[in-house]
């Protein structure tokens, strides 16, 4: 063709085999691309990959084409390792040939940014990022930008929002940029599963944009409804989306129905070897990602925690670890997730199911990039709906504590941490309602704080109980999965609308079970041996909370030394893989009635066994309970039993006892608690005594009550309860 390339839709050499199908475009007017496009996006592609011969998938040079000669807004909708980062590159290279500005690119993840950073430097591309983890270098970054020096600039969307950031460096950047990319686009829509509010304000700042600036989304997880969503944020009409097929034909998948976390623990230290090469143990918490990783170090298995609570230079060095193969897996919440980039990942095996289809895809897809197999397991637990439940909500704002966010807030400048002491909520959640706030316009972050912005805010209640129910379909959908006796990568192709699903023919129900199910049972005692450690610490309160006069307590600064409680223990948290069930089994069913017998009061006398305290206890106290009076009570009778103490008995309750609920924040606890216990009536020995507590939440009954004692004559306060939040 004279002037210029067809584009067609059927097969073309391709730099690895996992692709199949074809693609289907939205928004096309004209697929020629220009001659000079095609051969000067070749050039660029092959210098990327190292290859001669490397010629596009389908769809990726039509992307491209759109974004540099026609300057339109795509949205690109394909599986991982499609190879969507080749498109904003080499899109971004050919525009800054043109004499455009440099590519702003979104990214969620400090993971996926170091990826890209080095992905981008294969190609040639002058690429740096900007976010909480090299601030020492943006004054650097900003000169260079200044002279031009850079090809792509990667941010966080939270730094879209940076004071600083927003009024001084980004409209600057957007009157020059080249090109806006927003990678993993999915977390724009709240329908989608990984919904983050930062991405939200994206909307706003693309409506801004020049109508010469082109736009790229990008995402592997969208279903149809997800990616009409992104469409409408994307604005302005003629957008091209381009959908591929999903199918992962590398993907070897499975799902595996055992009984208890003993099980599923034993299969894992039984079998991890067995699985090619190096991968992922994903869990649902944190304290299971942490519980895992202890018990197959106990093993002899080198499988570190990744997780939300992992410090950003040690994570760097894992995932580094986890590439070079120096360790077996990295056992991870979904802080490993979205961008993880090792093309050879052996396997993915998820002790727990992620709380939809969708989310299980984006997970999975990290597995067998560039391999020809990859091994994919699920070991779905019983605590799995509990946990989805929690989660389900965390990101959609209520209404009453909205309301109440908006008017302790004015025109001067408020902190998160003022701002406690106004509204009942812990800190990650207020935060939260503050970015679902501000993106809806009704509050704007300035240097300092938080202030409104005086526009009216109403509450969306049809849209989130709509969304709501989505959530709940989805976890519906996932237990299908984990049930279906059909192919299982048809049904997750099916669940994000792609059109191409067929069986794959590798799957347990296509060509049966290719993992051994089996345990013996020795190493089935060995993981019960491991789930059955007792005593996680309990670290004491050293400072009252913020803002605690505005809340009427007359409390600030350091807690005096003399009165604060000692380091305690708590037998487990309830999430914890092993005491974790059987104690959520018993706070679901506790009663006024209920008492602490057999198992569990035999666990708490084994902490005492091996707790490390300066000087033995000399006699028992505990917190009471009006809903679970019987439950502190009888584990303090136990221990001192056991222990041949005294048994004080409990403080006495003030004032009706602790006021509001638990939950919600630091400033709120405390002043229910303050002033509603008293160890007056106790004869306290001049020695340590131990303080008993059925739930530890936020510490300040522990800690209100270790201060009576303290203050009553005991020369130490060691708190000990049964279970802790987490």
């Amino acid at each position: 063709m004279s002037g210029g390339t067809r584009a067609r839709a059927g097969a073309t050499r391709r730099l690895n085999a996992d692709v199949g199908g074809s693609w289907e475009p939205r928004g096309v007017t004209d697929t020629t691309i220009p001659e000079a496009t095609a051969s000067a996006a070749t050039q660029i592609l092959r210098a990327l990959v190292g290859r001669d011969d490397a010629v596009f998938h389908d769809g990726q040079l039509e992307a491209i084409s759109a974004i540099v000669d026609e300057r339109r807004r795509v949205l690109v909708v394909q599986r991982t390792g499609w190879g969507k980062s080749a498109v904003y590159f080499i899109a971004s290279l050919m525009l800054r040939a043109r004499g455009a500005g440099p590519t702003i690119l979104i990214s969620p993840l400090l993971a996926l940014m170091r990826d890209q950073v080095e992905a981008a430097s294969r190609a040639g591309v002058r690429a740096v990022s900007m976010s909480s983890a090299n601030a020492h270098e943006w004054a650097s970054i900003r000169e260079q930008l200044a002279a031009d020096e850079i090809d792509v600039l990667l941010v966080s969307p939270e730094r879209l929002n940076n004071p600083e950031f927003r009024d001084t460096q980004l409209p600057e950047l957007l009157a020059r940029t080249g090109l806006v990319v927003v990678d993993e686009a999915h977390c724009i829509s709240d329908w989608g599963h990984d919904f983050r509010p930062d991405y939200r304000r994206i909307a706003s700042l693309i409506s801004g944009l020049g109508t010469d600036i082109p736009v790229l989304a990008t995402t592997a997880t969208a279903n149809e409804r997800v990616v009409h969503d992104i469409e409408e944020q994307l604005g302005r009409s003629g957008i091209l989306t381009i959908r591929g097929p999903l199918a992962r034909a590398s993907l070897r998948l499975g799902v595996l129905r055992l009984g208890n976390a003993r099980e599923r623990l034993a299969w894992l230290l039984q079998h991890l070897d067995e699985l090619p090469g190096s991968g992922i143990i994903y869990t649902l918490t944190v304290a299971g990602a942490e519980d895992t990783s202890a018990a197959l170090r106990e093993a002899g298995i080198h499988a570190p925690a990744y997780t939300g609570k992992t410090d950003p230079d040690e994570r760097e060095r894992l995932e580094g670890a986890l590439k070079r193969n120096e360790v077996k897996a990295l056992v991870a919440t979904s802080a490993l997730g979205m961008g993880f980039d090792k093309p050879d990942l052996g396997f993915v095996v998820h002790l727990g199911a992620p709380s939809s289809p969708v989310a299980y895809y984006q997970q999975v897809g990290r597995a067998g990039r560039s391999s020809a197999s990859a091994d994919v397991l699920l070991l779905p637990g019983e605590e799995d709906r509990a946990i989805w439940e929690y989660f389900a909500t965390v990101s959609m704002p209520d209404e009453e504590r909205a309301q109440a966010v908006l008017g302790a807030l004015g025109a001067s400048p408020r902190s998160t941490v003022a701002l406690e002491s106004a509204v009942d909520l812990r800190r990650s959640r207020l935060e939260l309602l503050l970015k679902v706030l501000d993106v809806d316009g009704a509050v704007r972050r300035e240097q300092g704080g938080w202030v409104s912005t005086g526009q009216p805010w109403s509450y969306d209640g049809d849209r989130y109980s709509r969304i709501a129910a989505a959530r709940s379909a989805e976890a519906q959908a996932m237990i299908d999965y984990e049930r279906t006796e059909g192919c299982r990568m048809e049904f997750l192709q099916r669940q994000l609308d792609d059109s191409t699903a067929a069986p794959c023919g590798r799957c347990d129900n296509c060509a049966g079970i290719w993992f051994d199910a089996t345990t013996d049972a020795a190493v089935q005692a060995r993981a019960g041996a491991a789930l059955d450690r007792v005593g996680a610490d309990i670290a004491p309160r050293r400072q009252w909370p913020s803002g605690m006069a505005s809340l009427g307590v007359d409390l600030k600064g350091r807690i005096p030394k003399e009165q604060q409680a000692a380091e305690g223990r708590v037998l487990a948290r309830l999430s914890d893989l092993g005491w974790g069930g059987p104690l959520r089994e018993l706070f679901a069913a506790a009663g006024p009635e209920t008492t602490v017998t057999g198992p569990l009061l035999q666990a708490c006398i084994r902490i005492l066994s091996e707790w490390k305290w300066d000087a033995r206890p000399q006699a028992v106290a505990f917190v009471p309970s009006r809903s679970r009076p019987r439950l502190s009570a009888s584990l303090a009778e136990g221990i001192a039993e056991a222990g041949r103490l005294p048994l004080l008995g409990s403080l006495d309750l003030v004032r009706g006892g602790p006021a509001g609920q638990p939950g919600g924040n630091s400033a709120f606890r405390l002043s229910n608690v303050e002033g509603r216990f008293s160890a007056g009536s106790l004869e306290v020995p001049a020695g340590p005594v131990l303080l008993i507590d059925d739930f530890v939440d936020s510490g300040w009954t522990m800690t209100v009550c270790a201060r009576e004692l303290r203050l009553a004559g005991a020369s130490a306060v060691l708190p000990l309860a049964l279970a802790q939040k987490g």
